[in-house]
C-alpha cells in the first residue's frame, strides 16, 4: 500500500530531535527555524513533556467526555490565567481546523445567523466551514463551496464597515488571524482590530479571534490580537498548545451559553493531551518562554532587516516572514540543502521563521550565519 500523495516531499526522514535540532536516518544535524509549522512551541522533545506524557500514559491514555475529568478542569484554569482571560470558558478538542469549525458553529447557535466575514489570503483549516472561509480556492471542494462567506480585504476599515452597514443583521461572526501566516506574515493592525470590535458589538455578532498560529506565546503576547486592548468573544487555540501532541481548543467569552449536546468531540481533551498541553503551559511559565519569543524575535527581525539580500521582513516575535532580493529566489533551498535549516515557505517568494519559542539567540546566531553563507553561496552562482 502506497501514501495518498498529496505533500511535496524533501527526501529527508527526520527520526530524532531534541531543542531546535532534529536529525535524519543517516546522523545528520539540522537547525530547525520552522517547528513543523509553529508546532514546536517549547522545543522538541523536552524533558519535562515526555515526563508529563509518560507519567499519564501510566495512569489512564483516553476516557470519554462522558464522565468528570480533573485534568481538563486543571488545564483550563492554567489557560485562563496565562492567557489573562480569566473568565472564559474552555472547549478542548483536536486541531486547528477542529477549533474554528466550532468557533464558526458556536458564533451560528449564539446569533441564529448563517453570514461569516473572512479576509482575503485568510486560512483557517481544511474541514467544511473552516475552509469556506479559507481563501484558496483550490483547497476547497464543490461541497465546501457556500454563500454565507463573505470575503472582505484585510486591514480595510472602511470595507468592514460598509459590509456591516449593509449586512449587519445577517453577520453571525467576523473571524480573523492576529497575524497571517499562510498569507506570508501579515499582522492585523490595531485599528482594524479594534473596529471589529466595534462592528461585532453593534450588530451583535461575535469577533472570533483565529489564534491556531498566531496565539500560544508565539508574538510575544499570549493571544497576538491583544495588541489592540480589546477582547474577542471566542479565541481559538492549537499548533503550539500541545507541542507536537494533537490538541486544539477554543475558549469562550462568558456571554455564549452552553447547553448539553451543543458541541461535541471523541477525542478531544483526551487526559494524554491535556497532560501535553499542562507540560507546555508549565515550561512557558518556568522558562517565560512569551518574554523571550518578544525579545528573541526582536533580534531577530533587526538582523534580518539589517542583512544585505533581504528585501522585506514581517511580523511580530517569533513568527517572522522575509523576502529575498532578485536573484536570490533560491534561498530556502539553499538552506536545507547546505545550511542544514529548516524553514518555511508562503507562495510565491516568502521564508517564514516559526521557531520554538524556546530557541537560544545562539541559535538565531547560527542561523543568520547560515543565512549570510547562502546568500553569498547564491550571489557567486552564476545566473
Amino acid at each position: 500500500m502506497s501514501l495518498f500523495n498529496v505533500y511535496p516531499l524533501n527526501p529527508i526522514a527526520i527520526t530524532k530531535a531534541a531543542g531546535s535540532r532534529v536529525w535524519d536516518h543517516q546522523g545528520q544535524e539540522y537547525l530547525d527555524m520552522y517547528g513543523g509549522h509553529a508546532v514546536i512551541s517549547i522545543g522538541h522533545t523536552h524533558p519535562h513533556w515526555v515526563q508529563r506524557i509518560e507519567d499519564q500514559l501510566h495512569a489512564i491514555a483516553f476516557y470519554s467526555n462522558s464522565v468528570v475529568m480533573p485534568i481538563q478542569e486543571e488545564l483550563a484554569t492554567a489557560i485562563n490565567e496565562l492567557s489573562g482571560k480569566k473568565d472564559f470558558q474552555l472547549f478542548l478538542c483536536n486541531s486547528g481546523a477542529e477549533a474554528n469549525e466550532n468557533a464558526l458553529k458556536l458564533a451560528s447557535f449564539h446569533t441564529g445567523r448563517k453570514k461569516i466575514i473572512a479576509f482575503k489570503k485568510a486560512f483557517h483549516g481544511r474541514t467544511s466551514l473552516a475552509v469556506a472561509a479559507t481563501d484558496n480556492p483550490s483547497i476547497v471542494a464543490p461541497v465546501n463551496e457556500t454563500d454565507n462567506i463573505i470575503f472582505l480585504p484585510f486591514n480595510d476599515v472602511a470595507a468592514l464597515e460598509e459590509c456591516f452597514a449593509i449586512h449587519g443583521k445577517e453577520i453571525a461572526a467576523v473571524i480573523v488571524e492576529g497575524i497571517q501566516g499562510v498569507a506570508g506574515i501579515y499582522e492585523a493592525s490595531i485599528p482594524f482590530l479594534q473596529a471589529i470590535r466595534k462592528q461585532c458589538d453593534d450588530a451583535g455578532a461575535v469577533y472570533i479571534a483565529d489564534s491556531v498560529q498566531c496565539g500560544y506565546g508565539r508574538s510575544g503576547q499570549f493571544f497576538s490580537h491583544d495588541i489592540a486592548g480589546v477582547n474577542a468573544d471566542i479565541y481559538s487555540m492549537a499548533k503550539g498548545m500541545g507541542n507536537g501532541f494533537p490538541i486544539g481548543a477554543i475558549l469562550i467569552a462568558p456571554h455564549i451559553q452552553a447547553k448539553f449536546g451543543l458541541l461535541g468531540t471523541t477525542f478531544g481533551g483526551n487526559p494524554l493531551a491535556c497532560a501535553a498541553a499542562l507540560a507546555v503551559i508549565e515550561v512557558i511559565q518556568k522558562e517565560n518562554l512569551i518574554q523571550a519569543a518578544a525579545e528573541n524575535g526582536n533580534y531577530l527581525l533587526q538582523a534580518l532587516i539589517n542583512t544585505p539580500g533581504i528585501k522585506t521582513v514581517r511580523g511580530r516575535g517569533l513568527m517572522i516572514g522575509f523576502e529575498m532580493e532578485a536573484g536570490l529566489e533560491d534561498i530556502r533551498k539553499v538552506l536545507l540543502n547546505h545550511g542544514k535549516v529548516f524553514t518555511g515557505e508562503a507562495k510565491p517568494n516568502v521564508i517564514r521563521l516559526l521557531p520554538s519559542l524556546a530557541i537560544s539567540k545562539q541559535d538565531i546566531d547560527i542561523f543568520l550565519n547560515r543565512l549570510n553563507a547562502a546568500i553569498q553561496q547564491l550571489k557567486q552562482t552564476p545566473a
